[in-house]
């Protein structure tokens, strides 16, 4: 790395931290009502205090500068990384200013941003490590439902999992560290450079959310971290095609299947509408195991976040070593769905005998 950008990231590094800073001492001290989260009996709200979603509009900022200074410094522009996170940070952004919008309403226009932005970058995926769905991904109404689908689990997932104090944060910087690592091995290395300092600009925040919340990530944040986590995994498997496509399935199945397996739950389960939340995804379920050990609200939600988190690093390992292996790829990405199916059906039955 060469001396200018360690010293550009080193100074983000402190923007970020004194902004946050900044931003949380005066909201603080003029006590505002706007960004602030004192809504303690929504399904998904597990904290006791009131706090400001402030972590998105910190994160934005930052990426703003981080763009800008490698447009001026390697002519490096990504002009759909940027569309794509100021998009959804801007629609998340809505529900942190407080501004009710229906579920419904909602998915359509996080539908009609992404036709828009696909269509108009001509953005693609450009190889799946599965003959018959690159035959069918060659057929441009279905590569756009396809496309389409993976945003909307993974920008979904992220913000369905950010209800407790750094477990989507952590999560990222695993995923993006891992992207940046693999682009930086593979002499891509200014998106390699872009990845480490937005991975830089999440840990800062990550000081301010754990293991006791001062800010959020809010709506904003947690789009923002979506739309972040799937052009960076697109963009790197179109890059590298020594990689199995399915490496970068299981690097993201938590955030997917969460998704994916809370939606059919829902319909079939517990016969609720999909689109409205409740309290039985894994995540909470755990929490409540560990409220009911240690007694201590504060202590089983960040508790959750290090457990999750770790287990999901150790599940990474063996694709670590073996990603340019299309064939273990494949089959351990399966191998991952069914380990979760397995974990929740224990906790879920332990909530139940509770019950």
């Amino acid at each position: 790395m060469e001396l200018n950008n360690i010293i550009f990231s080193s100074l983000l590094a402190l923007f970020v931290f004194f902004v946050s800073k900044s931003l949380l001492n005066v909201f603080n001290k003029i006590e505002f009502k706007i960004f602030k989260d004192d809504q303690f009996n929504k399904p998904q709200a597990f904290h006791e205090n009131s706090t400001y979603r402030l972590g998105g509009v910190v994160i934005f900022v930052s990426l703003s500068i981080l763009f800008f200074y490698l447009f001026v410094s390697e002519k490096y522009f990504m002009t759909e990384y940027i569309s794509f996170c100021t998009l959804f940070f801007f629609l998340g952004l809505v529900d942190d200013l407080r501004i009710e919008v229906k579920p419904k309403l909602r998915l359509l226009i996080m539908i009609a941003f992404l036709l828009f932005l696909i269509i108009f970058h001509e953005f693609k995926i450009e190889r799946i490590s599965l003959e018959y769905l690159e035959r069918l991904m060659k057929i441009d109404i279905f590569a756009l439902f396809f496309l389409c689908l993976c945003f909307l689990f993974i920008i979904n997932g992220s913000n369905l999992i950010d209800g407790f104090n750094g477990l989507l944060s952590i999560h990222s910087v695993i995923i993006l560290g891992i992207l940046s690592y693999i682009n930086f091995i593979h002499e891509n290395y200014n998106f390699a450079y872009l990845l480490f300092n937005v991975c830089l600009i999440i840990v800062i925040f990550i000081k301010f959310n754990f293991p006791k919340a001062q800010m959020f990530l809010g709506d904003g944040g947690a789009y923002l971290i979506g739309a972040l986590i799937s052009v960076s995994t697109i963009v790197t498997n179109n890059f590298i095609p020594s990689i199995s496509s399915f490496f970068f399935c299981i690097i993201l199945f938590y955030l997917f299947f969460e998704v994916f397996f809370s939606f059919f739950r829902k319909i079939f389960v517990v016969h609720q509408n999909p689109l409205f939340p409740d309290r039985k995804h894994l995540h909470m379920l755990i929490y409540n195991l560990f409220l009911r050990k240690y007694k201590n609200k504060l202590k089983s939600n960040y508790k959750v976040s290090i457990y999750v988190n770790l287990f999901y690093l150790l599940l990474l390992v063996p694709s670590l070593i073996f990603m340019n292996n299309a064939i273990f790829c494949r089959y351990y990405f399966l191998l991952l769905l069914i380990i979760y199916t397995f974990i929740y059906k224990i906790f879920y039955n332990m909530e139940k005998n509770i019950e």
